[in-house]
């Protein structure tokens, strides 16, 4: 006979179902560890079934610690479980191993802290397939600043470094990124191939327009700058000053940009169509 304090106990040990720990215990002689095993066993196998579903919700986050910090993407299939704190628990622990340890790739983040297993645990818990989809991790020096900015909760989210400003300066660079979406710093960062096509399409524009060739390469010269302002941060009329550019703004405060980071929330992902009400209907039906 398995007593009900005993499943208790395993319930809060790994938020399965009181169900499901009477049925694991009972598999196992009452084995507190055996039951665990075979929770986790099922978990990773309720894992499984849930690969295929689409996970582009969820959240964007930051970790500072001293001259180390790390940007992640966790996701999730709903926005209702990205502001779940068992969710929000994950994405911690996330960060705090990207901080911790030496890893490049997200396998290997996976392989560290049992935290391959704790996705597994969550995902079998809060019933919906979660991803850890991305990180970057940043190191810098004491004569640099880190600037970070978290916009809509999570779903946007940009780490900045800056060479010789203050943080509250690098934190309005952060929020400018958030803002209006460069992709780039600088404009020797746009590849020449991605440049080489916008020339092509902007003067194919221009010859549509009817301009002779030699007006239109004019023309592909002046559009180029104001692609440039649309892809690079530094060229970009900064949010709380358009008489200046991001670039100015961070030059009269004693600095030059380094490093930006940008992600927004399944950006690039593809989306499910589903409403609120459905998407509730499902959470209280599990």
């Amino acid at each position: 006979m398995i007593s009900a304090s005993l499943v208790k106990e395993l319930r809060e040990k790994t938020g399965a179902g009181m169900l499901d720990c009477k049925k694991a215990l009972e598999a196992n002689n009452g084995d507190m560890n055996a039951s665990i095993d075979w929770l986790r066993e099922k978990g990773i196998s309720k894992a499984a079934k849930k690969a295929d579903r689409i996970a582009a919700e969820g959240l964007a986050a930051i970790k500072i610690d001293g001259n180390t910090a790390a940007i992640v993407e966790v996701n999730s299939e709903t926005d209702f479980v990205a502001k779940n704190p068992e969710f929000q628990e994950l994405v911690d622990a996330i960060l705090d191993v990207v901080v911790k340890n030496d890893v490049k790739t997200v396998e290997e983040a996976l392989a560290c802290d049992g935290l391959n297993d704790l996705v597994v645990a969550k995902t079998s818990k809060i019933g919906e397939k979660l991803s850890f989809r991305r990180f970057e991790k940043v190191t810098k020096t004491d004569d640099q600043s880190f600037g970070s900015y978290i916009h809509m909760g999570g779903k946007i989210a940009v780490l900045t470094v800056l060479n010789g400003a203050n943080e509250e300066v690098a934190r309005d660079v952060a929020m400018h990124a958030a803002a209006m979406r460069p992709t780039y710093v600088k404009k020797e960062d746009v590849p020449a191939d991605e440049l080489e096509r916008e020339r092509t399409v902007l003067k194919e524009q221009a010859m549509n327009e009817g301009k002779p060739a030699e007006i239109a390469e004019k023309m592909v010269a002046g559009r180029i700058q104001k692609y440039y302002k649309e892809i690079c941060l530094e060229e970009q009329p900064f949010v709380k000053d358009g008489d200046v550019t991001v670039s100015k703004f961070v030059s009269n405060n004693g600095g030059t940009i380094d490093k930006m980071i940008r992600y927004e929330v399944g950006e690039g992902m593809e989306k499910r169509e589903e409403n609120f009400a459905e998407e509730v209907m499902k959470q209280m039906q599990q």
